[in-house]
């Protein structure tokens, strides 16, 4: 089969392409604005890329069109298919139908940390031994692509997201996967685009909660209270908890060393290089869902101590002459703030310096301008781009009084970073895009001003 993806270099439609093709179909695909490393991954496996949307790919003459919720109506291909009553599916329900039907389905849902706990919980799966299929929205360095179809396994992880499924399905993607064993990490208001207010999302979790079986499971944040009214509307699968004395928990004992236990009582240490809270309540949820479908804590906790995280999660993009730059997907407050307390924790004393591209839909929108300043506090300085801003971030960010620098030009702002950084300091990229290449110019330029 052929099949032709509209919008293929978003996270998810890239992974349906790489499992399509290791499925044995012909897969080609077009989106606009190709970046890395979504673009290199696609290259690598073989799948030819078009640039844009023309209709003249109608030639083609592929057997199915996959699209993706980036495409709307007046796209110039898409009006094309629906003109001459072309073949067309979304992304989830082609993977739904064609992948995920009679596999151990193991899904990650929430608003934060989907990735990265995905991640966690294939890496386990794998260490255990279970070879298992994925699809993640995110490279996970332990196995250096986002995507993955291994036949002759049961299992599948995959990251579940609330966004909508497509411009004619307007359920969230997560309703199509149907799984056997669920995480919800958290549950916050997000996608503004598309949401209303914080319960026309809690409505759509609900949704995805009445679909999971009662021999299943659901790993919940037993802190997080929109997650238990979620529940209380109607559960009929077995609960386990994280961060809470009646579930898993885990407790620091030093820099690189947590204890986790269920229920009070201790299952293991895990010795390991990640920080924050948020990424040892990923751990949790990671090692309860893999604890379901088999794997011994004993092995989970061995299989996390060589997790090697994810790219665009405080990933090192390098050190230059005692500056240290780091590269993460950031782009919610809620985010933004524990990746910084992450940070801090780590280097202590030394100045944090934030980069912030405001680039999500939600972000454009303005809906987080008052809880923006407060989740960069932390930042010794804040530099932020502000083009195609249209509702006052600089006046959003006034709280943070003189540590704040904004700019609408991207090479003015890496100058102005280039001005402020010294030897000691850490530079924390945050940017859902791929933020006009200011990683590479920026380490770039810091090499060259310490020449001059």
């Amino acid at each position: 089969m052929h099949i032709h993806i509209l919008g293929i270099c978003g996270t998810f439609m890239g992974g349906i392409a790489v499992i399509a093709r290791k499925a044995g179909h012909k897969v080609t695909g077009c989106d606009t604005s190709v970046y890395p490393p979504m673009s290199t991954q696609l290259e690598s496996q073989g799948i030819e890329l078009i640039e844009g949307f023309n209709p003249e790919q109608t030639n083609l003459s592929p057997d199915v069109y996959v699209i993706g919720n980036v495409v709307s109506r007046g796209n110039p291909l898409m009006e094309e298919i629906l003109s001459r009553n072309l073949h067309y599916i979304s992304g989830p329900q082609w993977l739904s139908e064609n992948v995920l039907q009679d596999k151990w389905v193991l899904a990650v849902a929430g608003t934060h940390g989907k990735t990265t706990t995905s991640s966690m919980l294939a890496w386990i799966l794998e260490y255990a031994g279970m070879k298992p299929g994925f699809l993640i929205g995110g490279i996970p360095e332990n196995f250096s692509v986002s995507a993955r179809l291994e036949s002759d396994s049961p299992f599948f992880v995959i990251e579940a997201d609330e966004y909508d499924t497509a411009f004619f399905d307007k359920r969230s993607k997560f309703v199509h996967v149907r799984p056997k064993t669920a995480i919800l990490n958290n549950l916050e208001f997000d996608h503004a685009d598309i949401f209303c207010d914080l319960a026309a999302i809690m409505q759509q979790f609900h949704h995805f909660v009445r679909l999971i079986p009662g021999n299943g499971l659901i790993v919940t944040n037993g802190r997080e209270e929109s997650l238990q009214q979620v529940l209380a509307k109607g559960c009929w699968t077995p609960v386990e908890k994280i961060g809470v004395e009646d579930g898993w928990q885990a407790e620091v004992l030093t820099n690189d060393k947590v204890e986790i236990s269920f229920k009070g009582k201790a299952q293991g240490i895990l010795k390991w290089e990640l920080i924050g809270e948020h990424n040892r309540m990923n751990a949790l949820a990671a090692l309860a869902a893999a604890h379901h479908a088999g794997v011994t804590i004993k092995t989970g906790v061995e299989a996390l101590a060589q997790f090697k995280n994810v790219k665009r999660r405080m990933e090192l993009c390098g050190v230059v002459n005692g500056i240290t730059l780091y590269d993460d997907f950031a782009h919610h407050p809620t985010a933004i703030q524990t990746t910084l307390e992450g940070l801090r924790n780590k280097v202590n004393d030394a100045r944090i310096i934030a980069v912030l591209e405001p680039r999500s839909n939600t972000m454009k929108m303005g809906t987080w301008k008052d809880s923006l300043a407060g989740s960069l506090k932390l930042a010794n300085l804040v530099f932020c781009y502000t083009a195609n801003q249209e509702w006052g971030v600089q006046g959003a960010l006034q709280p943070l009084g003189t540590s704040v620098v904004s700019s609408d030009n991207l090479d003015q702002l890496v100058s102005e970073i280039t001005l402020a950084a010294r030897p000691g300091d850490h530079v924390l990229i945050m940017s859902n895009g791929g933020f006009g290449g200011i990683h590479k110019k920026l380490l770039k330029s810091l090499g060259e001003s310490r020449q001059s």
